[in-house]
């Protein structure tokens, strides 16, 4: 289960908890009004029919909410039956009487301040009448007279008024900030591979850009000549020839990757994407030089790791270690995304390439490349030369 969907349960669970502790509360009201004989059944079925009918409807309240809307029909419908419920229960803020306390908890989840409040008001009115007509009438739980009914009803259920909404309504909020700073990462993920895209691109373009033109000039060139002086024309097109074998050939060397990458130059770039991605980057880096033809093997490898994080984790940081003695050097990239990578069946699809390929760069140096989850929620790509490389 990733980050977003536990936070919506414990939201979920946590609002829900209200509809639990009204029904514990209606259990204990009708414990106190059973050893009191004033719940028959005539008034007992009625009440629980309708405390059912109103949790059904709230916890579709509940859902809506969690999903972004507000169900008014529900909300409204889940009114009438809380009253219901509560005046035919007797009434008693601890008893059924909290039915209208819990509706407003649900009411309140996902509105303006000002209508929260005016329901507030108007649940603590209804909720206080309730109660001391159930008083008047005889049903209600307590022999209090309708005047001091009236007063400490008054009190308990502002207590519930003032209380109940703000805790509902803190952890929608709470919900809601998550599922934004959920969206912001995955967009930050998405420009910080569009940029590296972008930088391929350019790339390319500064790599083989040049030789194209200059082809299409000499191309232009030859044509022109080609009646007027063939010999000349004959020269423009080997030199032609000579342009587009030297740019396929360095057009092949950047698809495979074995164009000269400058490592600070690519620590920089990845942790600037790390961190626009919403991951934190911490690089240790050896206070020498690496030894000679090792800065490029290490460029490509830290460039295909931070590629993995990015697209096949939900890391929140990673740690990019170089280290070197005499006998060898290691690059290690270690990230806690590794709870949403690629089962390793699917690896091959997936992760694969890109590992085969750093795989055989680190052979060709005599070096070899590991990576596997390691820790709860780890993930290490380790790559280890032995020196001094051959050749």
């Amino acid at each position: 289960m990733d980050e977003i969907q536990r936070a919506r349960r414990i939201t979920w669970i946590t609002l829900v908890g209200g509809l639990v502790l009204s029904w514990a509360l209606l259990v204990l009201g009708s414990v106190v009004l059973l050893g009191q004989e004033r719940l028959p059944w005539w008034r007992a079925a009625p009440a629980l029919v309708a405390a059912v009918g109103f949790t059904w409807l709230a916890w579709r309240a509940i859902a809506a909410v969690m999903d972004g809307r507000y169900a008014r029909r529900e909300v409204a419908a889940s009114a009438v039956l809380a009253v219901l419920g509560a005046f035919a229960g007797g009434g008693d803020p601890f008893g059924w009487g909290f039915l209208i306390m819990a509706w407003l908890y649900v009411a309140t989840l996902r509105v303006t301040k000002r209508t929260a409040v005016l329901q507030s008001a108007g649940a603590w009115a209804v909720a206080v009448g309730t109660g001391v007509l159930g008083v008047a009438t005889g049903i209600g739980a307590t022999d209090l007279s309708p005047a001091e009914a009236a007063l400490f009803y008054g009190g308990v259920h502002a207590v519930w008024a003032v209380t109940l909404p703000p805790s509902g309504r803190l952890w929608v909020w709470i919900w809601e900030l998550a599922v934004r700073a959920h969206e912001g990462r995955e967009a930050h993920t998405r420009l910080a591979l569009a940029e590296e895209r972008l930088r391929v691109a350019r790339d390319l373009h500064d790599l083989v850009g040049h030789q194209l033109s200059a082809i299409a000039v000499k191309t232009e060139l030859a044509g022109r000549l080609s009646d007027a002086d063939p010999a000349a024309a004959r020269a423009e097109l080997a030199e032609i020839n000579t342009l587009t074998r030297r740019a396929l050939r360095e057009l092949r060397a950047t698809v495979r990757g074995y164009r000269e990458l400058d490592l600070t130059a690519e620590l920089d770039s990845v942790k600037g994407v790390l961190e626009a991605a919403g991951v934190r980057c911490v690089t240790r880096l050896p206070y020498r030089e690496l030894p000679g033809g090792l800065a490029p093997v290490f460029a490509y490898a830290v460039r295909e790791a931070v590629t993995n994080v990015l697209k096949h984790s939900t890391a929140t940081f990673c740690d990019i270690t170089i280290r070197f003695t005499a006998e060898q050097a290691e690059l290690a990239v270690r990230n806690d995304g590794v709870a949403r990578r690629q089962a390793p069946a699917e690896e091959a699809d997936g992760l694969g390439s890109g590992l085969t390929g750093m795989a055989e760069r680190l052979a060709a140096v005599g070096g070899t490349v590991e990576a596997r989850p390691v820790e709860e929620g780890e993930f290490l790509l380790k790559a280890v030369v032995s020196l001094p490389i051959p050749g």
